[in-house]
């Protein structure tokens, strides 16, 4: 992984693929928003889209990617399998692709277990299409250790990331170093939802460096080697969450934010 500040750094999936840390999220952003968010985000300098059949606006990602008028290479792309199509695993990552005008995903993961089942059966058809040229890396999302591990133990190719709601209220060095035993990247999303904003000691450390409080969650998640998707449909906030790569956290700071309490509810 790249550690200076100038730039987004990345970490490498299986087989050799790299991710960038940081990317835009489009849950619950419908096609016109996605449309828009997509664009501006690209021409801001993200070069890291999460999208899902599930969102249902992989046409309009598609066509914000297209309109960009960047090479596909400089772009990487995910979208997911939803739970309920599971069995379909097939012909709904060609349909994914249609939708998005794209002959390869970057990365193709498990939306959720099915029925809370880590089905190896469908990681088999994962597996297929990564070797198919479908998709270059695959993984999962919402798993725990032990539904990796089965998929693991039953197929031979174990997940190359995870993605599930990481911030700072939800920092776990044991879960961190689990991942980590396995090279499975952590992938977070929610990341400020799940956040206290207004925490004292995250506002100190946010002042310290002439930065927000999302900033300095951002960049604890560049620090700590976990991707971050926070999803926005503004111009301004989708800006400021890319805007992270001027300033790093102290190893004190980290330890302070990985502390955070979780905001009442």
């Amino acid at each position: 992984m790249t550690s200076h500040t100038n730039a987004i750094p990345t970490t490498t999936l299986r087989p050799d693929v790299e991710i960038p840390l940081l990317g835009l999220g489009t849950w619950q952003a419908p096609d016109a928003e996605a449309y828009e968010a997509v664009r501006t985000a690209l021409d801001l300098g993200y070069r890291h889209i999460d999208t899902a059949r599930a969102y249902g606006n992989e046409e309009a990602v598609g066509r914000a990617i297209a309109d960009s008028g960047l090479d596909r290479a400089e772009i990487f792309l995910t979208t997911k399998l939803p739970p309920d199509d599971a069995d379909d695993a097939p012909r709904i990552i060609d349909e994914s692709l249609a939708k998005l005008g794209l002959d390869h995903l970057d990365l193709w993961l498990v939306h959720w277990p099915p029925n809370k089942e880590a089905r190896p059966d469908v990681w088999e058809n994962v597996i297929a299409a990564q070797q198919a040229g479908k998709t270059r890396a695959i993984g999962v999302s919402n798993y725990s250790i032990a539904q990796i591990d089965e998929l693991t133990s039953a197929t031979g190719v174990t997940p190359s990331i995870n993605q599930i709601p990481w911030s700072p209220s939800d920092f776990d060095a044991d879960l961190v170093a689990a991942h980590r035993e396995r090279d499975v990247v952590l992938e977070g999303y929610s990341p400020f939802k799940r956040t206290n904003l207004e925490d004292p000691a995250l506002r100190e450390i946010a002042d310290a460096h002439g930065v927000t409080p999302t900033q300095v969650v951002l960049r604890w998640h560049l620090d700590t080697g976990v991707v971050a998707i926070p999803k926005s449909v503004h111009r301004e906030r989708i800006a400021s969450n890319f805007d992270v790569t001027g300033f790093q956290l102290s190893d004190d700071e980290i330890a302070r934010v990985s502390a955070l309490d979780a905001p009442e509810r």
